[in-house]
């Protein structure tokens, strides 16, 4: 499992912990664009492993 996935799914539960347990509004924000900046990452590491799969020439090497 890619470590981008593991981050963002500790970024979502810290969002739920501070959603339940506080209140403070940059904690909200801040681990709401932790999760949603992993989303996008892992869109990116997917794209660039299929890249890589069917034999791009642009495609990074090593994703697999």
């Amino acid at each position: 499992m890619p470590a981008i996935v593991v981050g963002t799914a500790l970024w979502l539960v810290a969002l739920a912990g501070v959603l339940v347990f506080g209140d403070d509004t940059i904690l909200v924000w801040t681990c709401l664009s932790g999760g949603l900046l992993g989303i996008i990452g892992y869109g990116i590491f997917k794209w660039q492993r299929s890249a890589a799969r069917r034999g791009s020439r642009t495609a990074q090497r090593g994703l697999d």
